[in-house]
C-alpha cells in the first residue's frame, strides 16, 4: 500500500469513527477511541459488504460502509460490555 493510500484510509477511517460515535448516540470512545473503531469498521463493513456481494464505489461509497461497519463494532462492543 503507498503511503497515499495509507493516509487515504486513515481519514475515511476517523471520519467513520466520529461519524459512528455520532451515530450511536453516546456510545462512542472520545475522539482517538472513535477513530481506532472507525478504521477497524472500514475493514468489518468492507468484509461485510464483500460477503452480501456488494461494492462501495468511490469515497462517499467508502465513508459509508466503514461508518455502517463501525457502528456494528460499537454496537457489539456495547453489549459485550454489559
Amino acid at each position: 500500500m503507498e503511503v497515499s493510500g495509507l493516509i487515504a484510509y486513515l481519514i475515511i477511517g476517523a471520519l467513520a469513527g466520529w461519524l459512528a460515535g455520532k451515530l450511536m448516540k453516546g456510545r462512542g470512545f472520545g475522539l482517538v477511541g472513535n477513530i481506532a473503531v472507525g478504521i477497524v469498521g472500514s475493514v468489518i463493513g468492507g468484509f461485510v459488504f464483500s460477503l452480501l456481494g456488494l461494492s462501495a464505489g468511490g469515497f462517499v461509497g467508502s465513508v459509508v460502509v466503514a461508518t455502517l461497519g463501525a457502528a456494528l463494532l460499537l454496537y457489539v462492543v456495547n453489549i459485550l460490555k454489559l
